[in-house]
């Protein structure tokens, strides 16, 4: 019951919050194109706004598993006394009182469909504590991807500005760290730990009793209580803050070599791929390098052909 009603009156609200933070942000920056990255090597471009969207995505999706669970988790062994068997108790108790506790709670509470299995094993609290740290890896990628994108402010990737919390470090003046990000990176490292003790406590149940409820309760309710409140701060004082550089992302969008990867379908891979490495030889552009080895001259395509190619804005959609 404390777990369901953390979830559903904590958790989602805080999960809420988030999603409309980092959506909001998505849409103020639909048009700011910039350099894709795979395997942290530039790739094709995207817009900034789609970072942002593939986030709120998460925190949507960490939503939906969270409901999808809750039925489990809200079956109670009420009614089941000391093994399952229900002994001592008078007819419709369990019903009776697990009405009055829904009725109480505004939760829908139902009684254990078999007590044997809800009193001896505690699989919908362990898969409930499996979706929690699902959360806290997603949660772990968005936070890292803010990290990296405010690197900086000069040796680094410098695409945005996460708010100043704290400026100044204990050595270095000036220098602002990016706190929320890594305070929520620890709270999702202590989410995934609870998780591990929470699957081996929940694989402890013998016969009719798993005595390691203690165990399971409170690393579970830490775990929402931690995601609830570290989520909320994340949006409110991080993430509804941000300002992007959107000049530095496109000159690193029209920079990057991979840019050449629309010139497949007219000059074909092969040629594509001695264009990008002689543009990094020579420090230059992909467009200066196409003209510079004579591909426009030589009629492989024209110059119009070549601009609308190398349309950065152009190459983040399908």
């Amino acid at each position: 019951m404390a777990a369901t009603l953390a979830v559903a009156e904590d958790l989602l609200p805080a999960l809420a919050t988030l999603e409309a933070s980092l959506a909001a942000k998505a849409e103020e920056f639909a048009g700011l194109v910039k350099a894709g990255r795979t395997h942290l090597m530039d790739a094709t471009p995207v817009m900034l706004g789609q970072e942002f969207g593939g986030w709120a995505a998460t925190m949507s999706y960490a939503a939906e598993r969270l409901v999808a669970v809750l039925p489990g988790v809200r079956e109670l062994p009420l009614g089941g006394t000391a093994v399952g068997t229900g002994i001592n108790t008078p007819p419709g108790f369990a019903s009776g009182v697990i009405e009055a506790l829904s009725v109480g709670t505004g939760q829908v509470f139902t009684e254990a469909r078999n007590h044997f299995e809800a009193q001896g094993t505690r699989d919908s609290l362990v898969e409930l504590s499996g979706v929690l740290r699902t959360i806290a890896v997603g949660l772990t990628k968005v936070c890292n991807d803010l990290r990296w994108l405010s690197s900086g402010p000069t040796t680094g990737l410098a695409e945005i500005h996460l708010p100043d919390l704290q400026p100044g470090s204990s050595i270095m003046p000036g220098k602002v760290n990016p706190v929320l990000p890594e305070a929520t990176l620890m709270v999702c490292a202590r989410v995934v730990g609870n998780d591990a003790a929470v699957a081996r406590a929940g694989a402890s149940g013998n016969f009719e009793l798993n005595v390691q409820m203690p165990v399971i309760a409170r690393n579970l309710l830490e775990s929402i209580r931690l995601l609830s409140t570290s989520t909320t701060l994340l949006a409110e004082r991080c993430v509804d803050g941000i300002t992007a550089d959107a000049e530095r992302m496109r000159a690193y969008a029209e920079s990057s070599p991979s840019v050449v990867t629309p010139l497949n379908k007219h000059l074909g891979y092969e040629e594509a791929a001695k264009i990008a490495k002689q543009a990094l030889k020579d420090n230059a552009t992909i467009r200066e390098t196409v003209i510079a080895m004579g591909y426009v001259e030589r009629g492989a395509l024209t110059e119009q052909e070549l601009d609308a190619a190398l349309d950065v804005e152009r190459m983040t959609r399908p």
